[in-house]
């Protein structure tokens, strides 16, 4: 009798597994909260909330901030830079525990889908828009025309994408938006004679080198520098090393990959998937049946091409959100096939087919958001900070940047909005650097160095939705990164030290 292959769990289980993880974790940690201040505009005044929930106002003056020990600017608040509570140095509390049960952990994906639905609808409405623009023929008309341009070029791609992707994530924090980007290039990167694993590497990675290498970026370098105290353009230029260097290697990285698996297809992480993806993602290839490259064609093209230049402006110049996004792709589908004359019923069809396409992704990402109600409920967030905060006290210069990345990798697991984070820990941690005797800014970067190398394999991050779009399991993604995680962490902790040794 012949042994049945066991074979590496699901996204779903992966989260369900770190649910049951980060429930246990509420069990055996102490349960803790540090008190918070958040500036309320409508008032102009500071509300102070105690661990034990009790609220006291405070004046929206400089002098509140300094009283609390949090070096930041009062103009930082009242012009909405940091709109999140911040915790207040030195007042962590032990609380009543509420370890998380079996209860819980059900619960969690459905409280996760819950809040998470702005996000949820996007993906979903951009389903359906790439389920209408498939319906056409025009897309495989254009992948064919652009794979024959870039024959022997392919590697371009590569380079031209991650590129492009990194600009927006150091930037303007392009994220989450990058789901919409796979179902228009993993056609163009299997027809170019790659895998999946080429098209996550391109966009994720560029995606998470462009975030852990901030420097404009409102959601991480900006709101984390406000938070800490200092002028965000401090530290900027290690920061922008990074991201040079961090791209380089990152592209050498995939291009190596991409072409070794091109030359000899058996050599890929995903070669016994092969055919099964060919078939899902490569809808026609036949040529005597894909449509004419004709001037319709290529004006349903631009018309595709024109909302996502659309979104990637509103959203770094005009503030959109998933609300303004979403419209944007609901409205892009109907223009399409009012140009196209598909009939109604037509486009019903083809957008609900496409938008169950992509349900998947989206479950990922309501469960994923599920598993930070379970640590926020059980009140250990802030335990782990604090316990991190004494673990770095009285440390060497360079010894304690590079821990403090560690531990900012490590919190992000549990928190793992960058916001989030960062207006958290940055008034807790920040002030730890004047004690060993290094500038504020070096915190900022252990921040988003640590956070940054994190989101390559958390499981609570975007990794998980990323591989659901290309069905590509996380063990193979493992397998893939490790070796660029490594490299990319030595040059993050020489990047810190060489920094130390600059300003000491």
């Amino acid at each position: 009798m012949s042994k049945k292959k066991v074979s590496f769990p699901t996204a779903y289980t992966v989260l369900f597994i770190v649910a049951i993880f980060a429930a246990s974790l509420t069990w055996i940690l102490p349960s803790g909260k540090f008190d918070t201040l958040k500036y309320d505009k409508s008032n102009n005044n500071f509300i102070e909330t105690k661990a034990n929930g009790n609220t006291t106002e405070h004046k929206g003056i400089q002098k509140t901030l300094d009283n609390f020990g949090i070096k930041a600017n009062i103009d930082k608040f009242k012009n909405g830079d940091i709109w999140k509570p911040v915790g207040i140095p030195n007042t962590y509390t032990k609380v009543k525990s509420n370890p998380q049960g079996i209860t819980n952990i059900f619960q969690s994906p459905m409280k996760g889908v819950y809040d998470s639905m702005e996000i949820i609808l996007f993906v979903l409405i951009i389903g359906g828009f790439i389920g209408v623009i498939n319906s056409t023929g025009a897309f495989d008309s254009g992948i064919k025309q652009l794979a024959k341009k870039l024959k022997g070029r392919e590697k371009w791609m590569i380079i031209f994408v991650l590129i492009l992707i990194a600009a927006g994530g150091t930037t303007f924090g392009l994220a989450e938006e990058t789901i919409a980007f796979y179902p228009i290039l993993v056609p163009v990167f299997l027809i170019a004679g790659y895998d999946v694993i080429v098209v996550v590497a391109t966009i994720f990675i560029g995606s998470s080198i462009g975030s852990m290498a901030s420097t404009t970026n409102p959601f991480s370098s900006i709101i984390a520098s406000n938070a800490a105290g200092i002028n965000w353009t401090s530290g900027i230029e290690v920061r922008f090393a990074m991201l040079i260097i961090g791209s380089i290697i990152s592209i050498i990285y995939i291009i190596k990959y991409a072409e070794k698996i091109k030359a000899d297809p058996s050599k890929s992480l995903v070669f016994s998937q092969k055919e099964e993806l060919e078939s899902h993602f490569l809808h026609n290839t036949d040529d005597n049946k894909i449509r004419k490259f004709d001037l319709k064609t290529k004006i349903t093209l631009i018309l595709f091409t024109s909302a996502f230049v659309i979104m990637v402006y509103g959203v770094s110049k005009l503030q959109w959100w998933f609300l303004e996004m979403t419209t944007l792709f609901f409205v892009a589908s109907i223009v399409i096939a009012i140009f196209e004359r598909i009939g109604e019923k037509k486009y019903i069809e083809n957008f609900i087919m496409g938008a169950q396409d992509l349900l998947g992704v989206a479950l990922i990402i309501g469960i994923a958001r599920g598993v930070t109600f379970i640590l926020e409920n059980g009140l250990i967030s802030d335990t782990l900070l604090e316990y991190s905060s004494q673990l770095v006290d009285g440390m060497s210069g360079g010894v304690f940047v590079n821990i403090m990345m560690f531990i900012f990798a490590g919190l992000s697991f549990f928190v793992p909005s960058s916001s989030g984070l960062a207006v958290l820990s940055m008034p807790i941690m920040a002030p730890l650097a004047d004690v060993v005797g290094v500038p504020r800014d070096l915190v900022v970067s252990s921040y988003q160095f640590g956070m940054g190398l994190m989101a390559f394999i958390t499981p609570t991050g975007l990794v998980l939705a990323s591989l659901t779009m290309v069905n590509v399991t996380y063990d193979k993604w493992l397998r893939f990164i490790a070796p660029l995680l490594a490299i990319l962490t030595v040059l993050a902790i020489i990047a810190l030290s060489i920094n130390v040794y600059l300003v000491s």
